[in-house]
């Protein structure tokens, strides 16, 4: 699977963001779908994901109730949509992909290119 991550910017404290992940070359369906993100100095972090079903979500406990997670088949394309954005939300976003799994998973099949999300105060 190829996947290609965008819709990342600048942006104030409060406003949203929704990112992108088009994916392509296998079946976009089988493959649950997470976001991770990484600060300088920090490991990645997975913020959000998506069973390959699309019927089980999870997040972050600093992200829940801001992020929403979602997966539409039919376009090859998973999103995250992030609302009320804080400074702290500041990193690089990535998008996974793995084959089968369910919302949290550690080590994905395939990684997209980040997208650098800053939110100033």
């Amino acid at each position: 699977v190829q996947l290609q991550a965008s819709g990342g910017g600048l942006v104030q404290a409060g406003d949203s963001l929704r990112l992108s992940c088009a994916a392509s070359g296998r079946t976009f369906s089988n493959y649950a779908m997470g976001w991770f993100r990484q600060t300088l100095g920090k490991e990645r972090e997975l913020v959000a994901g998506i069973s390959w079903r699309g019927t089980s979500t999870d997040y972050a406990d600093s992200v829940k109730g801001r992020f929403t997670i979602s997966k539409d088949n039919a376009k090859n394309t998973a999103y995250l949509q992030m609302n009320n954005l804080k400074p702290e939300d500041t990193a690089v976003y990535y998008c996974a992909a793995k084959l089968w799994a369910g919302t949290t998973w550690a080590y994905p099949d395939y990684w997209g290119q980040g997208t650098q999300v800053t939110v100033s105060s």
